[in-house]
């Protein structure tokens, strides 16, 4: 599903905005703006849920333990009046649907940033291999890899498979070739054959495991030496992994620090990501009754987070998308926790505002007495 979407949603959105700005870079903004734009209702309704949740969590869960203690013994009231209460207030699990909905959409987007043109696309090919006495035994059966699309001029992409006629299960002394191939069973070679120069987008044949258990030559053939595992592995350069945008040096750079040196466009990236994060988590709260327990998960997440995709192998091309739907996010949140509450729920929020209120002016009172008073006398 998720090379479907991509392929036949997110890949043609790109082609548009890419004819109207020739720049990748504003190409994946716009992609970006645009899928979090369509997909602005479902989000709209978690961030809606979550945000009646945090309200109405103390009084629900103190009604679910009122009506358990009273209807313990009568287990079909007891649900009928839960049934009530979750009509009253809304279910928890409501703000999961919508997440769900768009997780696959997400993820396309995720994998298409990922791949042509933005990064190098690899295929990889997981191999055994039998001495020759086993792999007599062993009925071939065909592989074919993921499809990926490849981009091999600014708007024209074909989707690429990797494939083994007999299989990823070989003999000591076996050759086999990996087809690179289109979707209609097209060679990849020619299709690079029509395609102006075509030569830059030749793949780079590599073994990444088993060195000295097969060898591999730059036409993809395959020998196998001797018994064990390994894994092959065809990286189709991507048409804009090495173009730049505004300060990113190239959109399909990977890794904070690399051969000894700082990337500071990756460094700047992922600061930004962090930022607009903690910047969506602050907006979240607004309005809210005091969280001590919330507050912190919200400095500390963040932190988290950056921390981790300073080392995470994502692309700059990928980070850009994750700073520009954080800053989208963060937009989202701050419009929707300014509507206006249903009746039930501003009356318990106006409680709480109220009852924080009084804890303030308490500790204030407290803070402003002398140690030697006693209470009372402020």
């Amino acid at each position: 599903m998720i090379g479907y979407i991509s392929d036949n949603l997110l890949l043609p959105i790109l082609d548009f905005f890419y004819g109207l700005v020739p720049s990748y870079g504003l190409a994946i903004i716009a992609l970006t703006v645009v899928i979090r734009l369509a997909l602005f209702p479902l989000s709209a309704g978690s961030i809606r849920s979550a945000r009646r949740m945090r309200i109405a969590q103390p009084v629900m869960q103190k009604r679910q333990a009122e009506i358990k203690a009273k209807y313990a013994n009568n287990p079909q009231k007891q649900q009928e009046e839960l049934g009530s209460l979750m009509k009253e207030f809304g279910s928890p699990l409501s703000g999961c649907l919508p997440l769900l909905v768009q997780m696959p959409i997400l993820f396309a987007l995720f994998a298409t940033l990922r791949g042509s043109p933005f990064a190098d696309v690899p295929f990889t090919v997981n191999l055994k291999v039998l001495p020759a006495e086993q792999i007599v035994a062993v009925e071939p059966k065909p592989f074919n890899s993921p499809s990926h699309s490849i981009f091999v001029t600014d708007t024209s992409h074909v989707p690429v498979i990797a494939s083994l006629e007999k299989g990823t299960k070989l003999g000591v002394g076996d050759t086999e070739t990996v087809n690179l191939h289109t979707k209609t069973g097209d060679s990849f070679a020619s299709v690079l054959g029509g395609v102006e120069n075509g030569d830059s987008f030749n793949p780079t044949w590599s073994v990444t495991k088993g060195e000295g258990l097969v060898n591999v030559d730059q036409n993809g053939t395959i020998h196998a030496i001797a018994p064990g595992d390994a894994v092959v592995e065809a990286k189709i350069p991507g048409l804009a992994a090495r173009s730049g945008f505004l300060f990113i040096k190239a959109l399909g750079q990977v890794g904070f620090y690399t051969d000894g040196a700082v990337n500071w466009d990756i460094a700047i990236l992922v600061a930004a990501f962090g930022a607009s994060l903690f910047a969506s988590q602050i907006l979240s709260g607004m309005g809210m009754p005091a969280n001590p327990q919330q507050a912190t998960a919200n400095k500390i997440t963040p932190v988290m987070i950056t921390g981790m995709f300073l080392f995470f192998p994502l692309p700059a091309g990928v980070l850009l998308y994750m700073v520009v739907a954080n800053i989208f996010q963060a937009a989202q949140t701050f419009l929707l926790t300014r509507e206006a509450l249903p009746d039930n729920l501003q009356a318990i929020l106006d409680q709480q505002m109220a009852a924080d209120a009084k804890t303030v002016t308490a500790t204030v009172s407290s803070s402003e007495r002398l140690p030697f008073e006693p209470k009372g006398k402020k």
